[in-house]
This record gives structure tokens, C-alpha cells and sequence, in this order.
């Protein structure tokens, strides 16, 4: 249901943007829509900043959006996609890098490159969030671009070029307010999960999750450890949507990867049950969540006893299906990611 209406309020957007009358728009050629908006201050936005980015496209590509001009589109948003990725990432950027949270009206590809647009801006540099976008297909390039366009279309453009630079600077100061206040302040209309009348919406399912189960390997020098493997559970779950929202490591079966402590694993003592596997930002407060327990289930006390002592857990994945074989064969293929995280008993 909500992947369904995901799409039409997808398809509703594009229609606005892009104006209705499809059958009468001429193809083949573009004109200039003007005045076209100021997007000098593009260019502070990590994401796409020490590359080369292609102003006078982008745009171009915006006033054809705010005039609803399908021909334009049609002709600019390609060459965006094939040709100018730090563009792409640079337009997408500026307004994932600043919106908190991404409804469901948004395409997959957006969800899962949407905190890595965050993380970004908080940091002040953006080659993790570009590599993602430079590696996408380009169905998915093309998806995270129309969804940024909407954004675009919404705002006077010297207007929301002001609010990029003001959002830019004071990511680059590392200040404390919040960065959708500069667009507030703007005259941007902006929307998050908070602002819609959708009652107590859960993000975790707005995500891709999975499954685990657990089992247990050995390190370089011969120590127990427990292992955590991951499996889909929802449609989009998959390597490529761990590889955009995670830095773990790749992973062929052997040695150990790095230990990152922002990783959690929850653990309740009173039942010796797993309640969730997390990544915490700076402030302590979970900012990806990959596994919600749906039910309380005690673990054998051998495992148990192995977590309690180790006190950090080797996650890895993700496979096709909850079964060891499957981690085998995804280990031979090269498609596993793996992180150690850190066990938190509560």
C-alpha cells in the first residue's frame, strides 16, 4: 500500500512539475526559460563542490521545471544523469542535505541515498554521498534527480539559491541550529513526516530492513566471536542498499573488518533476547536502524555467554535467505558488506 502510493504521489508530482499537456509539447530542441535563477551558491554544498559542476545546465534544468516545460526536461534531465553526476549530486544534495526526513512519496533510490546526503552536510564533505551517486544506475539517477526537481520547482529560484548558501555556510561552521530554519527563514515551503497529518508514522518502515540470525566464526588468532547475518526482508534491501547507507567493509570470508562502536547491537539481559541492530550519530540518537526484533526470542545460553564475553559481534550480509550455505555463497561472490559492532546490554 504504501509503495503504491508512493508512486502515484510520484507520478502526481512529475505531472506538476512537468505540465500536463504531454501530447501538444514539442520535441527535439530546448529554448531558454527566463530570468533563469541565480545558482552560484551550488557549488558550497559538499556533495559535488570540489568537482566540476556545470552551473549554467543546472540551471537551465530548474527554470524548465519551475515553467513546466517538458521538453526541456526531457532533453536536459538526460544529459544530467549521463554526463554531469557531481551536477546531479550537488542539486540533490542541497536539498537532501537539509530535510530531515524523506516521505514515501519518494523513490527508493532517494530513501536510501537521503542519509548519506545528511551525513554530508553535517560533515562538510561529500565523496561518500557522491561515489553513491556516480554509482547508481541510471534509472536510479534519474529517479534521485526528478525527486530533487520537485524540490527545485517548488521555490523561487534566488530564493532557495539564498537558502543553500545559508544552509552551506553553516554546515561548514558546524553550528548547532537547525539547517531547515535558513530555508524557513526564505520563504521555502518545506515538508517532513512531522508536517503531514499521517498520525504515528514508524520510519523504520520507510526503509529497506532485514532479518537476521545468528551464528559464530573465529579471529586471525583463534578467538571465539559471535556473528550476525543479515537477509532481506523488504523489497529494496540488498547490497546495494548497504552500501549506500553503511561504510562497512567488503567482506570475502576471511580476516576480520574494522570496529566501528557507532554500531550497536541491542541486547536484554532479562530474557537474554536481540532487540535491534542500530548505528547511533554523534548525539547518541539512532540514526539508521537495519533490524527491529519483531518478537522477543532467547538465544541459546552458549551464544549468549559468547556475546556477553566478546562484547562486540561480527555483522555481516546481506544473503538471499536465512541459511549459512547462502552466506557461503554470497561470501564467493563478493557480495558481502561487514562491520564489528559494539553489543549494548540493556
Amino acid at each position: 500500500m504504501v509503495k503504491k502510493h508512493g508512486k502515484k504521489q510520484r507520478a502526481k508530482k512529475k505531472a506538476q512539475r512537468t505540465g500536463a499537456a504531454y501530447s501538444s509539447a514539442a520535441a527535439g530542441t530546448t529554448h531558454t526559460h527566463t530570468p533563469l535563477p541565480d545558482l552560484s551558491a551550488l557549488p558550497l554544498v559538499p556533495h559535488g563542490s570540489w568537482r566540476v559542476l556545470d552551473l549554467d545546465l543546472a540551471a537551465r534544468l530548474v527554470a524548465a521545471c519551475r515553467a513546466g516545460c517538458q521538453p526541456c526536461q526531457q532533453t536536459l534531465i538526460p544529459k544530467v544523469v549521463k554526463e554531469k553526476r557531481a551536477t546531479l549530486a550537488a542539486l540533490a544534495g542541497a536539498v537532501y542535505g537539509t530535510v530531515p526526513t524523506v516521505g514515501f512519496a519518494a523513490s527508493d533510490a532517494t530513501r536510501q541515498w537521503a542519509p548519506l546526503a545528511r551525513t554530508a552536510m553535517q560533515a562538510g564533505t561529500g565523496d561518500q554521498a557522491f561515489a553513491a551517486v556516480d554509482a547508481m544506475d541510471e534509472a536510479d539517477a534519474a529517479a534521485l534527480l526528478e525527486d530533487a526537481l520537485d524540490h527545485w520547482a517548488m521555490g523561487d529560484g534566488p530564493v532557495l539559491a539564498e537558502a543553500v548558501r545559508k544552509v552551506a555556510e553553516g554546515a561548514s561552521r558546524r553550528g548547532t541550529a537547525d539547517p531547515m530554519d535558513a530555508f524557513r527563514a526564505a520563504g521555502i515551503d518545506v515538508f517532513t513526516l512531522d508536517d503531514l497529518d499521517l498520525g504515528d508514522v514508524d520510519a523504520y518502515h520507510l526503509a529497506e530492513n532485514y532479518g537476521v540470525f545468528v551464528g559464530q566464526t573465529t579471529t586471525p588468532d583463534g578467538q571465539p566471536l559471535p556473528m550476525l547475518t543479515l537477509y532481506p526482508e523488504s523489497e529494496g534491501a540488498g547490497v546495494e542498499d548497504l552500501e549506500a547507507r553503511t561504510d562497512w567493509d567488503h567482506w570475502g570470508l576471511h580476516g576480520m573488518p574494522d570496529v566501528d562502536p557507532a554500531w550497536r547491537l541491542r541486547a536484554t539481559i532479562a530474557d537474554r533476547s536481540l532487540s535491534g541492530l542500530v548505528h547511533v550519530d554523534d548525539d547518541g540518537q539512532d540514526d539508521i536502524e537495519l533490524w527491529r526484533a519483531a518478537q522477543t526470542v532467547s538465544l541459546p545460553a552458549d551464544w549468549w555467554a559468547l556475546l556477553d564475553r566478546a562484547q562486540h559481534v561480527l555483522v555481516v550480509g546481506p544473503v538471499k535467505e536465512a541459511d549459512h550455505q547462502a552466506l557461503q555463497a554470497a561470501g564467493d561472490a563478493g557480495e558481502l558488506l561487514a562491520v564489528i559492532a559494539r553489543v549494548s546490554f540493556h
